[in-house]
C-alpha cells in the first residue's frame, strides 16, 4: 500500500510539472547557427530575457501555464476509482441495503462522500419521502442525479481544453502587437530600416506565439488523457448505480 501511495504521488509530480518543463524549454534551446554568428548580446537567450523581450503577454502565459499545472494535479488527484466510485463502498452498499439496513446504508454514504455515495443518497431519499415508492421514479431520481455527478467529472476536463484553445491564442495576439511595434518603429525612421534590426525585432514578436505553443499543445494532450479517463469513470458509476438500484427495488419497492 505505501509503495503504490509513492508511486501516485511520484505520477502526481511528473505529470503536474509536463506544463512547467515544457514552457522552460524554450528558454533551454540551443542557438542556431545564426544565432552564434550574432552579436553576443543576442545569443543570452535567457528564461529572464525572453519573459522581458516578449513583454506584458508572457507574464499572462506564465500564470496561464500554472493554472494549467494546477489543473491537472487536481485532476489526477479527483479521477480516480477510489475517489468516484470507491468498490468496498460499492459492495457495503449492496450488502447493506440486502440486508435493510437503511440507516447504516445513509450513514456509509455520508462518511464516504463521493458521486456513487450522493446517487445512492438520492434514491434513499426518495424513498423515505415517497408514501407508495415506484420503481420508475426511484430510477428516475437516482440517475438525474448521476446524470448530474457524470456532467461535473466529464465538465473539469473541459478547462484543460480551454487552456489549449487560449494560450495559442494569446501568444499570436502578442505576436501581432510585436509584428506591429517592430514595423511601425521603421515606417517612422527609415535610416533604421536595417535586415538586421527589423529581424530582431520579428524574432521578439514570436517569442509570445512559440510560449502560446508550448503551453498549449501538452495541455491537449492531458485533455484528451483525461476527457477518457473521466468517460471511464461514468461507465463505473452507471455500473455501480446499477446494481444499487437493482438492491433497493428488491427491498424496498413492491
Amino acid at each position: 500500500m505505501i509503495g503504490r501511495k509513492n508511486m501516485s504521488g511520484m505520477a502526481i509530480i511528473a505529470v503536474g510539472a509536463v506544463l512547467l518543463i515544457a514552457a522552460a524549454t524554450v528558454a533551454a534551446q540551443e542557438p542556431s547557427a545564426a544565432a552564434r554568428a550574432a552579436p553576443a548580446a543576442a545569443q543570452a537567450w535567457t528564461l529572464r530575457r525572453i519573459m522581458h523581450d516578449g513583454g506584458w503577454l508572457m507574464w499572462l502565459l506564465a500564470a496561464v501555464s500554472v493554472v494549467g499545472v494546477a489543473l491537472t494535479v487536481y485532476l489526477w488527484m479527483t479521477l480516480r476509482v477510489a475517489q468516484v466510485v470507491p468498490r468496498f463502498l460499492h459492495r457495503e452498499l449492496v450488502e447493506k441495503i440486502r440486508a435493510g439496513s437503511m440507516d447504516d446504508v445513509r450513514r456509509a454514504c455520508e462518511y464516504r462522500p463521493c458521486p456513487l455515495s450522493l446517487v445512492v443518497l438520492a434514491g434513499i431519499d426518495y424513498l423515505r419521502a415517497a408514501h407508495n415508492p415506484k420503481g420508475d421514479v426511484l430510477k428516475d431520481a437516482m440517475e438525474s442525479e448521476g446524470v448530474r455527478q457524470a456532467e461535473g467529472l466529464m465538465g473539469q476536463t473541459q478547462y484543460l481544453l480551454d487552456i489549449a484553445v487560449i494560450a495559442p491564442m494569446i501568444g499570436l495576439l502578442g505576436t501581432i502587437f510585436g509584428m506591429i511595434q517592430a514595423f511601425s518603429g521603421v515606417a517612422f525612421d527609415i535610416a533604421s530600416a536595417k535586415p538586421v534590426v527589423l529581424a530582431a525585432g520579428v524574432s521578439k514578436a514570436l517569442l509570445t506565439t512559440a510560449f502560446g505553443l508550448v503551453i498549449g499543445i501538452p495541455a491537449m494532450a492531458l485533455y484528451a488523457y483525461f476527457r477518457r479517463k473521466a468517460a471511464m469513470l461514468v461507465s463505473l458509476l452507471e455500473v455501480a448505480t446499477t446494481d444499487v438500484l437493482t438492491a433497493l427495488v428488491d427491498s424496498k419497492v413492491k
